[in-house]
């Protein structure tokens, strides 16, 4: 028996959320738990449902729909499929993992096709968490990268810090830049947390190579690493920047002005 995929729609058009909700009741199994007009009443929503997947607008007033999404942990975000009059941010979505890019007016047709990849995302997912949990496995030493016509053996512990790039990963390892084809999320996922730590969606540190962290607008931080190498962290990363950095309220310091 198929469980209910457990939905949630923001859109501040209304016409638009009450025309996506009714496709979607359709749709066999699909409960649409809340449905909101902002982003901000959305990314709190968000938090307090917990749901399969959120069908988001991409453009909204004050909080559009990229920024709802960094206003959420990554253990909070649920699956998403952008829905958009434009097409223009197709690539923007995607880089934020999304599974699926719909341009209105929705087609049923087109709903039924995301409601199914959904689906097989949500499913993948889930077995990946049993997998993890039945057996844990270590984090690797070494990755193979290519290098030109090789495959350099590079040691994890060199790595100094990793960027998103578009389809790849480029690791920074003795100044010099090496190419993965790889996500962000399968990347974090091989290194050892007590390592390395995700300070924003495209970007990873190794923690003891991090010198110093300054105060840099609401919920940033400037991070300077020991080789001159500076970049902002994101707001949905500060708790776990500084969890890894072992930070309290007492080290806070006040942000530029």
């Amino acid at each position: 028996m198929t469980r209910a995929l457990r939905a949630v729609i923001v859109d501040d058009e209304p016409l638009a959320r009450a025309r996506l909700s009714r496709l979607l009741g359709r749709e066999h199994s699909v409960e649409v738990l809340a449905e909101f007009g902002d982003g901000e009443s959305a990314a709190q929503g968000l938090r307090a449902l917990a749901p399969d997947v959120v069908f988001v607008d991409v453009r909204m007033p004050q909080l559009d729909g990229f920024a709802m999404l960094e206003r959420l942990a990554p253990s909070q975000r649920p699956l998403v499929v952008f829905v958009t009059a434009y097409s223009e941010h197709a690539v923007q979505a995607f880089d934020a993992r999304a599974v699926d890019y719909l341009v209105k007016p929705v087609a049923p047709d087109r709903l039924h096709d995301s409601v199914q990849r959904v689906r097989h995302r949500l499913a993948a997912r889930e077995g990946a968490d049993r997998a993890s949990s039945d057996a844990a496995a270590p984090y690797p030493e070494r990755l193979a990268v290519p290098d030109g016509l090789r495959v350099r053996i590079v040691a994890v512990r060199d790595i100094e810090y990793l960027l998103a790039q578009g389809n790849y990963v480029e690791l920074r390892v003795d100044g010099r830049s090496l190419l993965l084809r790889e996500t962000m999320a399968g990347i974090q996922s091989r290194l050892d947390p007590r390592l390395f730590v995700r300070i924003h969606r495209s970007r990873i540190v190794r923690i003891d190579l991090i010198e110093q962290i300054e105060a840099h607008g609401a919920g940033q931080y400037l991070v300077r690493m020991r080789s001159g190498a500076r970049m902002t962290s994101g707001r949905s990363y500060r708790a776990e920047l500084r969890k890894a950095l072992g930070l309290t309220a007492a080290d806070e310091t006040p942000a530029m002005p």
